[in-house]
């Protein structure tokens, strides 16, 4: 290893800031588990833990040339400042992507076991990570949408109207239309949706009935293994579960399914979606009719919406792609192509029905 020798200028200095953010990222994980509770807390203490192993790597590499105290990258220290004033799911898909880019797998100077330290720890912040990504799936799911429709249908909507050459205030008050009938045509359409999977989903839980037979049942021959068979397990595997249930037919259940475990936590409560995908599409809605609020109206009007639904698409891309853990400004990018797409197209059709109205 390089650090054999006596260590050049910039060795040094790259030292002092592995140091900086091995302890900058374990109080991260030290703020987000104060936020926890439980196994999940237990975890981030154990990560902030073996970011101090790492500290001592860099403070044994120093020795007496540590010097004063720096501070972590910007990337951490914003991490931190997220940890402490908003939720932690955003901070963890942060966190799991800074983890995925670690530099040790190529610095001679760290070890082996710190670069597959890293690796370990983005995926536990994964796993982590989804757990928060079930719990606001539904609502989240409801918020981007209604979000990006609003935005996209309605810039659509009013450039589209506006092509034709009808006046500003024509072109307001259809905007003005095109959010109300949007935002409860989606929240209805939210619910009606949310509502039918949850019973979907309520009828094909197991009947609570049938655990109560579970002591009367022949032990050499009975049907509970075709339940299992009929879930999907292999015939062998089947009837050795079916033997172990009947085994401790007495015991409290084993499955989390079994459990009467809500299995409904990554659909959402149909009237949170409902309200979140009306307030979400208002809000995008919006944004395109901002320009005619304040009294702007021609070429300005249309430019001045266009920015506006631009920047919010390119933040709700941003967003998307943070918390699946995807590259944030390719999906920011994504976003923006697809919705500019198809105002685009409804512009281009105001145009041909103005001229040919006109």
């Amino acid at each position: 290893m390089s650090s054999a020798l006596a260590p050049t200028d910039r060795q040094v200095r790259r030292w002092r800031q592995y140091l900086a953010d091995e302890r900058a990222e374990a109080a991260v994980y030290h703020e987000l588990a104060e936020r926890k509770a439980g196994e999940e807390a237990s975890i981030l203490r154990a990560l902030a833990a073996a970011e101090l192993r790492h500290e001592q790597h860099w403070l044994q590499l120093l020795g007496t040339q540590v010097g004063a105290p720096r501070r972590g990258s910007l990337r951490t220290r914003l991490l931190i400042h997220l940890a402490r004033h908003f939720g932690s799911v955003f901070v963890l898909a942060l966190a799991q992507r800074a983890e995925a880019r670690s530099p040790y797998d190529t610095d001679a100077d760290a070890t082996s076991r710190m670069a597959a330290d890293e690796a370990i720890h983005g995926e536990v912040l994964r796993g982590l990570a989804a757990r928060g990504r079930e719990r606001l799936s539904g609502s989240f799911r409801a918020a981007v949408f209604g979000a990006n429709d609003g935005l996209v249908s309605n810039l659509a909507l009013v450039l589209g109207v506006g092509a034709t050459g009808l006046d500003a205030r024509a072109v307001l008050f259809t905007g003005i239309a095109g959010l109300l009938a949007g935002a409860l045509s989606m929240a209805a359409g939210e619910y009606v949706s949310v509502r039918s999977q949850r019973e979907l989903l309520a009828s094909s839980r197991p009947g609570p009935a049938s655990r109560s037979a579970l002591a009367h049942l022949d032990v050499d021959a009975n049907e509970l293994a075709l339940v299992y068979r009929a879930r999907g397990m292999s015939p062998d595997a089947a009837d050795t579960h079916a033997r172990a249930q009947l085994a401790r037919a007495g015991d409290p259940p084993e499955d989390a399914e079994d459990a009467g475990v809500d299995p409904h936590h990554a659909v959402g409560s149909p009237w949170r979606v409902a309200v979140s995908s009306f307030a979400f599409f208002a809000v995008g809605a919006l944004i395109p009719v901002v320009p005619y609020l304040v009294g702007a109206s021609g070429p300005a009007a249309v430019v001045i919406a266009a920015a506006l639904v631009g920047v919010a698409l390119l933040a709700t891309g941003a967003v998307v792609g943070l918390l699946s853990g995807a590259p944030p400004l390719l999906r920011a990018l994504r976003q923006l192509a697809i919705g500019f797409g198809a105002a685009a197209v409804t512009y281009l059709l105001g145009l041909v029905f103005g001229a040919t109205l006109g």
